[in-house]
């Protein structure tokens, strides 16, 4: 009997997901627990395997199309078998978005919006070509026609087609000899292009509003001397197959001083804060579509190799979208590091659940005041971001001067 797939709710935060490939076509014959499709959530692009025997009857979004969570993916059942009694049934529920080219093409630049003309247009004035536009906004013209259009420095806008529909084709670029008013306006062109927004980039838009304008926020900075700290990672560092960076130290700095200050390491839940045991750290990894938070799990009871390899392994994965649940869930506090962009300082939003986020800097050489003496120093500057449902001022100064301590003093977070 025929069965309605519906699209899975991959992760915690997934309110709608995006085809991104069918591993098969209508017609053909599925086994349980054989890949399906491939599935982009708003953290990564998951497999997804089929629960059941039969074929595929259906196809409800096609490859590069998005549908809501729980709406009609597909149906399987046997050869042969009428499902329109189920399309019925799935069209009473709202509709998913239309499917999409299996790949996007790329965004191109366009003038301002197309619109019918309406009345004459005084000859006087530079006339532009009439183009056709497809449903989705974008002007419709062969790949080879822009292609030759773009070796050439035309502007494929200012090409009149001749094809289908007012389509753009090879014999009108080959054609075109581009008129004074066109050179002119050429250079004066207004140009935009509209990408559309990644489940993503929708989901960081959304948690993070949500996280800013719910939780009242409030920022402490601080200075930490890192002359002690740059000393030790050089001496780590020495010793073969060893490779330590000063986040990898900023992680156990933070990790240690989580367990002293248990009021940092907490989140609020509504009707009660729940104060963690265990510390989980999000470390914010910059992607293509936006930022992961990959959790290194128990940071305050790993060495700083171990802390090393973790990151670079959850960094890896999440750059190629492979990052799995278990590894982006649960984190108690969240550090995002801007330093290796020469960011001196800067404020970050708290990352939900969490009730604090440290935004780390640059480190900084500049001058110092040691032993009454101005001398050379390096310095590097942290902000800590508080919800200040959950934590107070004092705590979340008492938890940055603890930080601040271990990594001042680095052979303490060692023993």
């Amino acid at each position: 009997m025929a069965e309605i797939i519906k699209m899975p709710k991959l992760s915690d935060t997934m309110t709608e997901g995006v085809v991104a490939a069918w591993h098969k076509k209508v017609g053909d014959q599925v086994a349980s627990g054989e890949l399906l499709a491939e599935i982009e959530t708003d953290k990564a692009t998951m497999e997804f395997e089929s629960y059941q025997d039969g074929y595929l009857l259906h196809i409800g979004v096609g490859e590069g199309g998005n549908a809501p969570v729980d709406s009609l993916l597909c149906i399987i059942g046997t050869k042969g078998e009428d499902v329109s009694a189920l399309l019925n049934q799935a069209s009473a529920a709202p509709e998913a978005e239309a499917p999409k080219a299996a790949s996007a093409p790329a965004p191109v630049a366009q003038s301002a919006a197309p619109a019918p003309v309406a009345a004459p247009v005084m000859q006087s004035a530079p006339v532009a070509a009439v183009h056709e536009v497809s449903s989705n906004g974008r002007l419709k013209a062969s790949p080879l026609a822009r292609k030759m259009a773009e070796d050439k420095g035309i502007a494929i806008e200012s090409v009149a087609g001749s094809g289908e529909n007012g389509r753009i084709v090879k014999r009108d670029v080959e054609n075109f000899v581009p008129t004074k008013q066109f050179a002119a306006a050429a250079h004066g062109v207004e140009q935009f292009q509209d990408v559309t927004v990644s489940q993503m980039r929708k989901t960081i838009a959304r948690r993070l509003a949500e996280s800013k304008f719910t939780a009242p926020h409030f920022y402490l900075t601080l200075s930490i001397d890192m002359d002690n700290a740059i000393a030790a990672r050089k001496a780590i560092n020495t010793q073969e197959g060893v490779k330590v960076s000063f986040n990898d130290m900023v992680i156990k700095a933070s990790a240690l001083a989580l367990k002293q200050h248990p009021a940092v390491n907490a989140a609020w839940m509504g009707d009660t804060i729940r104060y963690n045991k265990h510390v989980h750290i999000g470390v914010a990894v910059a992607v293509e579509d936006g930022l992961l938070v990959p959790v290194i799990r128990f940071a305050d009871s790993k060495g700083l190799s171990s802390i090393n390899d973790e990151v670079k392994v959850l960094a890896d994965k999440a750059k190629s979208k492979k990052l799995q649940p278990q590894e982006w869930e649960g984190n108690t506090f969240t550090i995002s590091n801007l330093g290796m962009f020469g960011i001196e300082e800067f404020t970050a939003i708290i990352n939900p659940p969490d009730s604090c986020i440290m935004a780390v800097g640059a480190i900084s050489e500049v001058p110092v005041v040691k032993n009454g003496q101005v001398v050379p120093g390096n310095v590097m500057k942290v902000t800590l971001s508080c919800d200040h449902r959950v934590v107070d001022g004092a705590s979340g100064a008492a938890f940055l001067q603890t930080v601040r301590q271990y990594l001042e003093n680095p052979v303490t977070m060692l023993t």
